[in-house]
């Protein structure tokens, strides 16, 4: 069996989803510190050539309390800013109605809390891409790990009976293969293309944007191809 942890994304880019859609089990790992600049409240479309943020407002966010002990702060006023913003940049999109939709579906999501309100958004992109994925919440879980960092990841593995753990190729100076084959674990790293070009308006292609990028351009069959552009190391 092989798994995936990874923390929480506000959209993330499409290496985010490969993986998920590669493993057999993801975890949302949301019982871990805050990160405040980092990508876990928002992301960047392309808007007239150029990459902007937009993402979601977090209620007095401190990286001294975990992923699900915080809470969104936007306002019915502020998702309608959102929503505007993202239609003025993709309202010309060949997918902009579906795929707008599904953003406002997320965005409107009654939940508060920061980590079930990025699970939600993250489960149903998964079902509007077809990924069939297994997706939990480290939080729900509750894990009793004593270890920290990649020996935590081993402990999780082992309570999950996976054979495979698989990780973004960000994290490759992070985790030792040795540790892993001590636990009885395969390790690798997942690798996005680094190629990828799909239409995507007017102006210079810019790689890695939101998914919201790559879905508002390409419909279900081209997703599917670009969800296995990745090479496994």
């Amino acid at each position: 069996m092989k798994l995936g942890v990874m923390q929480p994304y506000f959209y993330p880019y499409l290496g985010y989803w490969q993986l998920l859609n590669y493993v057999d089990e993801y975890i949302i790992y949301d019982d871990v510190n805050y990160i405040k600049g980092g990508w876990i409240n928002r992301n960047k479309i392309k808007v007239n050539g150029t990459s902007v943020y937009f993402g979601i407002s977090v209620k007095k966010s401190s990286q001294n309390r975990k992923i699900y002990e915080h809470d969104i702060s936007i306002s019915d006023s502020a998702k309608e800013r959102l929503l505007m913003k993202v239609k003025r940049a993709y309202g010309k999109a060949p997918y902009f109605k579906d795929v707008y939709e599904l953003f406002k579906d997320t965005i409107y999501c009654e939940k508060t809390n920061l980590a079930e309100y990025l699970k939600y958004s993250i489960c149903r992109i998964a079902e509007f891409m077809g990924i069939s994925t297994k997706i939990y919440s480290a939080f729900e879980l509750k894990f009793d790990c004593t270890n920290r960092a990649q020996k935590r990841i081993i402990d999780i593995c082992k309570l999950r009976g996976t054979t495979e753990y698989i990780n973004a190729i960000g994290g490759k100076e992070l985790y030792d293969k040795q540790l892993f084959n001590e636990a009885g674990i395969r390790l690798n790293f997942l690798k996005m293309d680094e190629d990828i070009v799909y239409p995507q308006g007017k102006g210079r292609f810019i790689p890695s944007l939101s998914i919201l990028d790559v879905l508002m351009f390409n419909g279900k069959e081209e997703i599917q191809t670009l969800l296995k552009r990745y090479s496994i190391e």
